[in-house]
């Protein structure tokens, strides 16, 4: 944890927990139990302790014992969370070459794959992916680097018929370049940048401090018929990631974005 920072540990745990509260992280299984949010956060459970009293008191959680610690949600972000997840915007551009530039990015980094399984999809991600809950899709976490560091830690989802996307292919190429091969014909992209905190697991994967500022990109991307073919939720250190936009008043948006050496 961060000691030098003005927020006392416990208050900078609750920041995290908070916002991945607000994304949805916990709606399936509840928050972890305090003994393996000590063990993430590297302290002891008397600040995860205190962590969670925050969330109860500002109505985020409930605590029961034997149960566990569950998100409380109001039934107007219940409505709102099934007719769009979080993760995934409803708007679009038009971006010219973008994800070639993301393909070209990605050559330039090395990748460690840390997990690739097949897993049932979840309600958000069936939304995202226009499955029915509980198709088989590949779920992959990446961590890219370059030569000063990790770059970014990054999950997709993939429906399992598209491709074969397992731990060696992924260690060979980038995925749209796998999505390729197998035949799928790439589109576009809709894209969003936001920002989060970085959790236990994230900062220890991108060697940052736990709380500490990343930008946060979601892409679905879409084949030319449309269909989505792969939902990516990225968490990348903006001291080595770069997005960049050429705006004009006529004609196209065009779009990149770079990895930086520049520390």
């Amino acid at each position: 944890m961060e000691t030098t920072l003005p927020l006392p540990k416990y208050h900078q745990i609750y920041r995290v927990l908070r916002e991945q509260l607000q994304e949805g992280r916990f709606d399936d299984e509840g928050v972890p139990g305090e003994h393996l949010l000590a063990d993430q956060f590297a302290v002891a459970r008397i600040t995860i302790r205190k962590a969670m009293e925050m969330l109860v008191a500002d109505g985020l959680v409930t605590r029961r014992p034997g149960i566990g610690t569950w998100p409380l949600r109001s039934d107007a972000s219940k409505r709102q969370s099934k007719q769009q997840p979080a993760a995934v915007s409803r708007q679009t551009a038009h971006l010219t070459g973008l994800l070639e530039n993301i393909v070209s990015a990605g050559l330039r980094t090395t990748v460690e794959v840390l997990d690739s399984t097949v897993v049932s999809a979840s309600d958000a991600i069936a939304e995202a992916l226009h499955l029915a809950v509980g198709e088989p899709v590949y779920k992959s976490i990446r961590v890219r680097s370059i030569a000063s560091g990790p770059v970014s830690y990054i999950t997709t989802h993939v429906p399992k018929a598209l491709a074969e996307l397992g731990r060696k292919e992924l260690k060979r190429k980038p995925m749209l370049m796998l999505l390729e091969e197998a035949g799928v014909q790439l589109g576009g992209a809709t894209q969003t940048i936001t920002a989060c905190l970085a959790d236990a697991v994230v900062a220890r994967n991108l060697d940052v401090q736990v709380g500490s500022a990343l930008l946060a990109v979601t892409r679905l991307v879409r084949d030319t018929s449309d269909r989505p073919v792969q939902l990516l939720q990225g968490l990348y250190r903006p001291d080595r990631y770069q997005y960049q936009l050429q705006l004009s008043r006529v004609g196209d948006i065009e779009a990149k974005v770079s990895v930086s050496e520049k520390l």
